[in-house]
């Protein structure tokens, strides 16, 4: 076996992270009667050599090994490598018509064409599981459509499990997609499977999802109201809901891996189960639907009623998905999933509650839903040792404070005074206020026991930005020694973290200008270029902060300099020749930082330009739009010919903003709101007025 393979110049290739000469050993290891060696090679090849999809030379030339592989029965784990050549088939034929430079997509979906017979003869297999694996193949790779149809539709028969029939309607699709002369016989075909009575409801609603996939120009208003009769089969048919497994204890993490990113593993885990059949049907369907939200709620609401706590869990995920892409009156949703709160399954009650605290910006409808949770739970439910219960808890209090609501205040401090994933309890404390005579005390002393010898310190920079937020002046002396103890170890995250609380108080933080000064000419940009905006709003000395903002105009933290200067206004006038030169630099933002500070400084005579590169750059990069829109409010009247852009986005379905974020949207369509009410009362912005 593997004949040729030390023949073939690994050491002339790389995969994701460098030279390829360890392909060898990886494609080896995937024979080993070893379970866990096989199962390193093969994590080691979708890491390295599949990395998130790419397929690179080194990809290609492995081909023929894995496909030798899969021909020798005495392979273990067989299905794994087909599913594994499945995967490099789908990237490779999605792209191979796209000329990449450090990619080899073409020769890979050329070599897997060539022996799309091996696919055939694997989806005839005894072995179910080598069947399933394969059945992809017979979409992608074969050159005849008809041939490939009536393979498929062989598959479909009775006698074949109903996961195998899934895979057949979903890869008919996919062959239609890829050669439409079969459409037509296709979509009767899935129609007619999805008018069977005789078939599972499973199995119907595939045909018909899958139908849809190969004309999905021609979707109807029937779609949704016949997939939702399916479902209510599919509930119909369901047995009484039974407990999941309670999964273990939390753990604390491994020595040397920060909470975070344990927590993010977990997430990363938890996303990729698949709970129910119709998990990857639905989120198909929801993708085929679009922006059509009326019809997606009504789904949703079908699937949030499920007697089946899986698909509950997968519904409230996909009314994530909607709740993050899509505008529109969302209140009904965030009740339904607001009543998951208090659902049997406590897997499918932390869900709920981490939606809701993902959508802070939309939960309001939730808050006393929340509020009873945390009631019924006490405060102590923040460190309980059962892992559902107490995701459940946390992002449920996450939720209530970033809606303000003190309610939530009980929970933060158990976190805090025990320091179970105090962590967490930290990123929302900035949000009440009301309780800062509680919260800060806590604060201030996990900021002085912080030990800033490490490298790392993201729980320093959390308290800063969190004591910035609660605004106690009482604060602002341990503020100050944070930043030097940092500067002095060039923790430049923590520096940056201590200006931006320092910033926040604005001139109420002078004794800490000297502070401030010592590290306005540190060799870090980013960290320059804070300590010039904490100067400017603490101190306010023009002849002091012009200087160092007109140095960093020539610097990567152009666009902090540009806001400076404009926060300066008309006395910046030595700027406009630099900030002009960068309304033709070829990155939006900086074009749009750039012109804002020029309106701000130069006023009604610039106007025009300041208008088309806002508009133009908002155009371009959709994520620029709340900083246009304040620079917009601030224009006024002068602001009049953005009008129909200004319409066009408020009545547009997609969220838009920075970073995309349903808060950053919610922002964006209040500014853009304002906006209007600026234009219409009042004239134009004198230069400078804030």
């Amino acid at each position: 076996m593997f004949s040729g393979l030390h023949d073939v110049d690994w050491a002339s290739m790389h995969h994701a992270y460098g030279s390829a000469e360890e392909v060898p050993a990886i494609l080896e290891a995937l024979r080993s009667p070893n379970a866990e060696v096989r199962g390193q090679a093969l994590s080691d090849f979708y890491s390295k050599v599949h990395h998130q999809g790419d397929v690179y030379a080194s990809t290609t030339a492995s081909l023929p090994f894995l496909l030798e592989l899969v021909g020798d029965p005495a392979t273990p784990d067989r299905h794994k490598i087909v599913a594994l050549l499945v995967s490099i088939g789908e990237m490779a034929v999605d792209q191979c018509e796209i000329d990449y430079v450090d990619a080899d997509f073409v020769g890979a979906a050329a070599f897997l064409r060539e022996h799309a017979e091996a696919f055939v003869d694997l989806a005839g297999d005894a072995a179910c599981r080598l069947r399933q694996a394969a059945i992809p193949g017979l979409g992608l790779f074969l050159a005849d459509a008809n041939r490939a149809l009536s393979l498929l539709q062989d598959r479909s028969a009775m006698k074949f499990c109903l996961l195998e029939r899934l895979l057949v309607t979903q890869t008919t699709a996919t062959l239609a997609q890829r050669l439409p002369v079969i459409t037509l016989a296709a979509t009767r075909w899935l129609a007619s499977l999805a008018a069977d009575p005789a078939g599972e409801p499973e199995f119907r609603l595939a045909a018909l999802i899958h139908r849809a996939r190969c004309t999905p120009d021609a979707i109807g208003d029937d779609l949704v109201p016949a997939g939702i009769g399916l479902l209510r089969e599919i509930a119909d048919a369901a047995p009484p809901e039974q407990p999941w497994p309670e999964p273990p204890p939390v753990a604390p993490p491994a020595d040397g891996v920060p909470p975070f990113v344990a927590a993010a593993f977990e997430d990363l885990d938890r996303v990729n189960r698949r709970y129910a059949l119709t998990t990857d049907l639905l989120r198909t369907l929801h993708q085929l639907l679009g922006a059509r939200v009326s019809q997606r709620t009504d789904l949703l609401v079908e699937q949030l009623g499920s007697p089946e706590p899986g698909v509950r869990l997968d519904a409230i995920r996909m009314t994530s998905d909607l709740l993050g892409s899509l505008r529109g009156d969302h209140d009904a949703l965030i009740r339904l999933v607001a009543a998951q709160l208090g659902a049997s399954n406590l897997e499918v009650a932390a869900e709920a509650a981490t939606l809701l605290e993902r959508h802070y910006a939309l939960a309001e409808p939730a808050r006393e839903s929340l509020a009873a949770l945390l009631a019924s739970h006490g405060p102590d439910g923040w460190v309980t040792p059962r892992r559902h219960l107490r995701r459940l808890h946390q992002k449920a209090v996450m939720a209530l404070a970033r809606l303000g609501d003190a309610r939530a205040v009980p929970s933060l401090l158990v976190a805090l005074d025990s320091d179970v994933d105090a962590w967490l309890a930290v990123q929302v404390t900035g949000m009440l206020p009301q309780a800062a005579d509680q919260l800060v005390p806590r604060l201030c002393a996990r900021l002085g026991r912080a030990d800033l010898s490490e490298t790392w310190q993201p729980s320093a920079s959390g308290i800063l930005s969190a004591l910035a937020k609660l605004g106690d002046l009482a604060t602002l002396p341990l503020i100050t020694e944070t930043l030097a103890a940092a500067a002095k170890r060039k923790h430049w995250d923590v520096v940056r973290s201590a200006l931006g609380a320092l910033r926040a108080f604005g001139q109420v933080a002078a004794p800490a200008l000297d502070q401030i000064r010592s590290v306005a000419a540190v060799d870090d940009t980013w960290t320059r270029s804070a300590a010039v905006t904490t100067l400017w709003a603490v101190g306010g000395d023009l002849d002091e902060v012009m200087p160092l903002a007109l140095a960093l105009l020539d610097t990567y933290a152009l666009r902090d300099a540009a806001d400076v200067l404009g926060q300066i206004g008309p006395p910046a006038t030595a700027a406009l020749p630099r900030l002009r030169d960068l309304l033709t630099d070829g990155y939006e933002w900086n074009r749009v930082h750039a012109a804002t500070a020029i309106w701000d400084i130069g006023g009604e005579p610039e106007a025009p330009v300041v208008l088309d590169t806002l508009l133009q750059a908002w155009q371009h990069n959709s994520a620029t739009g709340n900083h246009v829109a304040a620079g917009l409010k601030r224009m006024g009247s002068a602001a009049i010919p953005a009008l129909p852009q200004i319409r066009a986005e408020l009545t547009r379905p997609d969220r838009g903003g920075r970073s995309g974020g349903v808060d950053n949207d919610e922002e964006l369509m209040r500014e853009l709101a304002d906006v209007l009410l600026s234009i219409e009362v009042s004239g134009p912005t004198a230069p400078g007025d804030r």
